[in-house]
């Protein structure tokens, strides 16, 4: 059961810790300048290790995640491009746990609008009294990555103005800051080894600055796509929405029947097609993440152990695809009424029965 003190989202280097420490002290390979291990355990970390009992914690090509890894260790930032649901935050997350084992130092490029908010602004009070000063500085993510030789997460990078893509270019190229109000060698911060841009871009929703195509060749593009094989979605779901009950204090296992019926509805849907082959109802402007379905499992969980004594029912799935899902959209509510008619009615089972028999919330 959680207790006030519990974190509702510790950082992946707190959730993962044991599993840091071990894969450093079995890392006897090269490692990049800056960081605390080697490219093949990173890659371990992320895509998980049986023998070393280490958790897979995202599906994606190893040749993906091998090329962002030595990207990175290339000095060239990486951008994480892909669909609302893909897990490219998350990725961004481990990348920066395993490297620098530290993922907090990040930026949310629609929330910052001036320069200082990107690399550093001044203690007004000292400033008055003292001047410019490295005590009166307070630095960004972007300044204390650079000083700590640590990598920096840019959440969604193409939002920003091209004010400060400008100064993120400059970053990029120079490797310095300049800060003209300090003398002497404090006006000049020369990054340290191991610092490094990790960035992220929602192709489905880029905001209204076009990225400059300068900012591009300083960074490495790599598309992460939605999960290919429904077995693995299911497998992530399950784990996930696992995950997530006990973090709300629910001590309850989600029914892999259900997960198995939600994944596959989330599947065929983001795809246009059966896993049959045939052609389906694809949602319009509703992005059948799996993402999403964690978020619907997890709802169903808690609502079992709040309402239902502690046990899923797959009736109650299509209330929450409502909310988790669907969102307001009504020709999308209509298209997945359409599914339901014609691929969720003839589907063999009970517990597509039960699903179907809750058309009537769509």
């Amino acid at each position: 059961m959680t207790t006030a003190t519990q974190l509702q989202r510790p950082s992946a280097e707190n959730i993962y810790a044991d599993e840091l420490s071990h894969l450093k002290q079995w890392d006897s390979h090269h490692c990049p300048p800056g960081w605390q291990m080697s490219p093949l355990a990173v890659e371990k970390f992320i895509l998980g290790d049986r023998k070393l009992s280490i958790e897979k914690k995202i599906v994606a090509p190893r040749e993906v995640i091998g090329r962002i890894i030595i990207g990175l260790a290339t000095n060239r930032g990486a951008m994480l491009v892909g669909e609302p649901g893909t897990a490219k935050s998350w990725l961004s997350e481990l990348l920066c746990a395993a490297i620098s084992n530290q993922s907090t130092l990040t930026i949310q490029g629609g929330a910052i609008e001036q320069v200082t908010q990107l690399l550093y602004s001044w203690n007004e009070a000292l400033l008055q009294t003292e001047g410019p000063s490295l005590a009166a500085l307070r630095p960004g993510p972007i300044y204390q990555g650079m000083k700590q030789g640590k990598l920096v997460r840019f959440e969604e990078i193409a939002r920003c103005t091209p004010a400060l893509q400008d100064a993120i270019l400059s970053i990029l190229s120079e490797r310095m800051i300049l800060v003209p109000e300090l003398s002497g060698a404090d006006g000049i911060l020369y990054a340290r080894e191991g610092f490094n841009i990790v960035a992220t871009s929602n192709s489905l929703d880029e905001g209204v600055n076009v990225m400059s195509a300068a900012l591009k060749r300083r960074l490495n593009f790599e598309t992460v796509r939605p999960i290919a094989k429904v077995e693995d979605e299911i497998g992530v779901i399950y784990r996930e929405s696992k995950k997530m009950l006990v973090q709300s204090g629910v001590p309850l296992e989600p029914d892999i029947r259900i997960i198995e019926v939600l994944a596959t509805i989330f599947h065929e849907l983001r795809n246009g097609c059966s896993l049959s082959g045939r052609s389906t109802d694809r949602l319009a402007s509703t992005v059948m993440s799996t993402a999403e379905a964690v978020a619907v499992a997890h709802a169903m969980g808690v609502y079992a152990y709040y309402y239902r004594d502690s046990e899923m029912q797959a009736a109650d799935m299509v209330h929450f695809l409502v909310g988790a899902a669907l969102k307001d959209n009504e020709t999308d509510r209509r298209r997945m009424k359409h599914y339901f008619e014609t691929e969720v009615a003839n589907k063999k089972g009970p517990i597509w029965k039960e699903v179907l028999n809750s058309i009537d919330l769509l």
